[in-house]
């Protein structure tokens, strides 16, 4: 069956400034894919309304090599491995979609002070273990975001899909709550402090439980 062009019915602004397309028609997308079927391409870039209205992160581990702006105070690209690095402070990322997103997602949940814009693709693996038994809270956006060229150029085309931010402690879920980007906040609660974080990765109990069970 030929791909159906994507139909926007209404471009609402949210109060972060956040252009939204509010009701398309569109072919589904699976979560390993960062585009819609009109977008055609596999790189494109966080939108700078959100980065604004969730305030400074201090490290973009999974940056692209070229940016028209910056997304955090340091920066890892393909060249760094980001996985292979030390992370530190508040940590923004949109991961590559795919077979890899699974692994960021959970290197967020160790690390804790952390934000991951993905699609919202609910029932898949990916979402089961890193997001909905991981994560400290989800911000589901509300209708489908515009990615921008790495030139800085907001795409034609939406996304495809729908996005959720995930917030992997309590600070980034606030952040979430107060940013005034259109959606809904739900908070899950499978937070653990950063003392008890440390305790569970020595195997040491935690709450009355073994560590490594946590």
């Amino acid at each position: 069956m030929p791909d159906q062009p994507a139909i926007d019915i209404a471009l609402p602004i949210s109060p972060a400034g956040l252009v939204l397309a509010s009701a398309i028609c569109s072919p589904a997308v699976g979560m390993g894919s960062h585009q819609s079927a009109s977008m055609g391409k596999d790189e494109w870039l966080t939108p700078p309304e959100i980065l604004k209205a969730l305030g400074d992160f201090d490290l973009d581990p999974c940056s692209p090599i070229n940016r028209p702006w910056p997304t955090a105070a340091k920066h890892y690209t393909a060249l760094d491995n980001g996985l292979r690095q030390v992370w530190t402070g508040r940590v923004w990322c949109n991961p590559p979609y795919g077979r890899e997103t699974g692994r960021w997602l959970a290197r967020c949940a160790e690390h804790g002070n952390a934000t991951a814009l993905i699609f919202a693709r609910t029932e898949t693996a990916d979402w089961v273990e890193h997001v909905w038994k991981k994560a400290h809270s989800i911000l589901f956006l509300w209708g489908r975001l515009y990615f921008h060229h790495v030139d800085g150029k907001r795409a034609a085309a939406n996304s495809g899909a729908p996005s959720a931010l995930i917030s992997y402690d309590e600070s980034n879920t606030l952040a979430l709550e107060r940013s005034e980007l259109p959606g809904r906040v739900v908070r899950l609660g499978n937070f653990i402090s950063n003392q008890e974080r440390a305790l569970a990765a020595c195997g040491c109990p935690v709450n009355g439980k073994e560590g490594a069970g946590v």
